[in-house]
């Protein structure tokens, strides 16, 4: 009975940011559990690495989340081709290293309109059918960044932090807006892991997190997809407005 709560038979799954890192593995883990998945990135390029992994049956569409006239494109061509949509994971997302006092306005612009506004707009546009149904479930990809302050020497990335703290927040906000309609809406709150992102921070760091993390290790890749399946199945049907971290303890401390 329980195991069953996890599967997503048939069910159509949208990743944004999907083509590589946490993202990449949140639609292998609904592709896994038996979900319809597509994937959306920036450049077609970028989508080469997910269709080695996922294989010719996911769907593979290039888009930028700040374009809702495109974003709505997107959701039409998922449905025609997958069915009604279900999932929308919002993992779409960028960083700009630089100390605060010296970040330039336009990067916390851009972070900001990639990762809070785009996560938004996806989400809107994702609602509009799901409402129509009386069902559905987002997920947003947040960081233990937005939930706490970072040293300089592990974190210089203000706008980041700002736009995974701004995203919480639209989690629990959208939840009680939507939660009517059936639309459940949580986060994840990951901490360090190797991708792309962070691949010339984590050498660095690595160090610090083995000696101050409970855990005393980052991330390893699987770790996020048990997580993301959780919040997209049956199993969390009575979930709404949380947010998970999945960061070694970092949260606890």
């Amino acid at each position: 009975m329980f195991l069953e709560l996890f599967r997503l038979d048939g069910k159509a799954a949208l990743v944004t940011g999907g083509s590589r890192g946490l993202g990449l593995e949140a639609a292998l883990a609904l592709q896994e559990a038996g979900a319809r998945v597509a994937v959306l990135a920036r450049r077609a390029s970028f989508l080469e690495e997910a269709r080695k992994a996922l294989g010719e049956e996911a769907l593979y569409l290039e888009g930028d989340v700040r374009d809702e006239a495109r974003l709505e494109e997107v959701v039409a061509a998922v449905e025609a081709t997958l069915g009604p949509l279900t999932i929308l994971v919002n993992a779409a997302g960028i960083s700009w290293g630089a100390p605060s006092l010296e970040m330039p306005v336009e990067k916390v612009r851009e972070v900001l309109e990639v990762n809070l506004v785009g996560a938004f707009l996806a989400s809107r546009v994702a609602a509009r059918r799901m409402k129509a149904r009386g069902y559905g479930k987002i997920i947003h990809i947040a960081s233990v960044a937005g939930l706490k302050g970072e040293h300089p020497e592990v974190l210089d990335a203000v706008g980041y932090s700002a736009s995974k703290g701004g995203l919480i927040a639209l989690t629990r906000d959208l939840a009680v807006k939507w939660g009517r309609w059936g639309i459940r809406v949580n986060a994840l709150a990951p901490g360090f892991f190797p991708t792309r992102m962070t691949e010339k921070v984590l050498p660095r760091i690595e160090p610090l997190l083995q000696a101050t993390l409970p855990l005393g290790r980052p991330g390893r890749p699987g770790e996020l997809g048990g997580a993301v399946l959780f919040l997209a199945s049956p199993a969390s049907d009575y979930v709404t407005g949380a947010v998970l971290p999945v960061d070694g303890g970092a949260t606890a401390l």
